[in-house]
């Protein structure tokens, strides 16, 4: 059995996000003045085959090590069964 794990990376709310800023500066410059804020993050599609590991466990592993920098982002997953 197969596995899709979309995983969401983001800055925590502690750190500041420049991009983030950035983008919302352009929104207010464009009339949109109700946004209070905009977060930037990243997003990855991750295909896993089965193995002995859990699927979880083998996500969780991939993103402490690679995808997030765990002192300034967090994440988030889902994963499901692949038809």
């Amino acid at each position: 059995m197969n596995y899709l794990a979309k995983v969401y990376v983001t800055y925590k709310d502690s750190v500041l996000d420049p991009q983030g800023e950035a983008v919302k500066g352009a929104v207010h410059r464009l009339g949109f003045n109700e946004i209070e804020e905009i977060r930037i993050g990243k997003y990855f599609e991750i295909k896993v085959a089965q193995s002995d590991r859990t699927v979880e466990t083998v996500i969780e592993e991939i993103c402490d090590k690679l995808l997030a920098n765990v002192n300034m982002e967090t994440y988030r997953y889902e994963i499901t069964e692949e038809l």
